[in-house]
């Protein structure tokens, strides 16, 4: 991007304020590395680079290898490097994130409903909306991720 564009955290602030709230009462619902996982992966999707660089900071911050914060990328060739409820909530970040007619398909909904509370599904869903949003934004605006 060539050009500055405006910053929603700058001229909506309360607004901002808000997706950070929604965020953190996430945090709260959803197992950290999953949620993190759930973050990385729908950016991952929607080649947002400034939050593909965020959350594999986090991820790594979290005590996650290298190694499986790449995977993330190719998780269903991953092999075991996944749990069960992980591969079923990336299944769900694929299927909300890449909507292409078919929504989220009753049989992904239930491989996650397997291992997750009703709570944890709504906030699996709500995760990958949010994540979603940030990174329409994060492209809309034009954020790069700064060289280290």
């Amino acid at each position: 991007m060539g050009t500055a564009r405006a910053q929603m955290a700058h001229h909506l602030p309360d607004a901002y304020t808000e997706l950070v709230r929604l965020g953190t009462v996430l945090d709260g619902a959803l197992d950290g590395g999953l949620h993190t996982l759930v973050k990385l992966r729908t950016s991952l999707v929607n080649g947002c680079a400034f939050c593909v660089d965020l959350h594999t900071r986090e991820a790594l911050e979290a005590g996650a290898s290298p190694q499986r914060v790449a995977l993330v990328a190719a998780w269903r060739e991953a092999g075991g490097h996944f749990t069960e409820v992980e591969r079923a909530a990336l299944e769900v970040v694929d299927a909300l994130t890449r909507l292409d007619g078919h929504g989220l398909p009753d049989d992904v909904y239930a491989a996650a409903a397997a291992h997750l509370s009703e709570r944890e599904m709504v906030a699996l869903i709500t995760a990958v909306g949010l994540a979603n949003l940030y990174n329409r934004l994060g492209i809309g605006t034009g954020m790069t991720p700064p060289v280290r």
